[in-house]
């Protein structure tokens, strides 16, 4: 039985009616980063459209085994390493940390730093925590509807999507 206190997609047509009803813009502006920037990268795009769906980052790891079921596992990861990859970038890059320390858990020590930038997809959970932060700083272009993201939801959702060559 579905939990009431999380998201549980188990259908592409929920997971679009839970991105329009929880006012998309962020999650669209997001996604539309990623693709430009990430062309070829379709699950990372995905990440950055349903990355606001599966919570705050304390209750980060069994919301993304949602968006696992639906969207498969490297989709699910990423959102998962969202947040490590903003601590991260914190240890890296000084001024990166975002503002308000709130949950987020502070800078990564020069261990946990060193490990997680042994993680095959932490490279891409970089890039969809800097869009994700671009995304909020500033309007931009217009990033589209919902619905212009469904082919793609389909496609992920029937496994049809292939990780690029650098990620697998």
């Amino acid at each position: 039985m579905p939990s009431p206190h999380r998201f549980e997609p188990r259908t592409v047509e929920e997971l679009m009616a839970a991105l329009r009803a929880c006012g998309p813009e962020h999650a669209l502006r997001t996604a539309a980063l990623l693709r430009r920037a990430h062309p070829s990268d379709k699950e990372l795009q995905l990440a950055g459209l349903v990355h606001g769906l599966v919570g705050d980052p304390g209750r980060a790891a069994p919301d993304t085994e949602a968006v696992r079921g639906l969207l498969g596992d490297r989709v699910a990861r990423l959102v998962r390493l969202r947040e490590a990859a903003r601590r991260y970038l914190a240890a890296v890059e000084p001024g990166a940390a975002p503002a308000g320390s709130g949950s987020w858990g502070g800078a990564m020590s020069p261990g946990e730093a060193a490990a997680f930038e042994a993680d095959p997809l932490a490279r891409d959970a970089v890039a969809l925590c800097r869009a994700t932060d671009d995304a909020g700083r500033a309007a931009g272009p217009d990033a589209g509807v919902v619905e212009d993201w469904r082919e793609l939801l389909e496609r992920a959702a029937q496994g049809l999507l292939r990780a690029p060559a650098h990620s697998r």
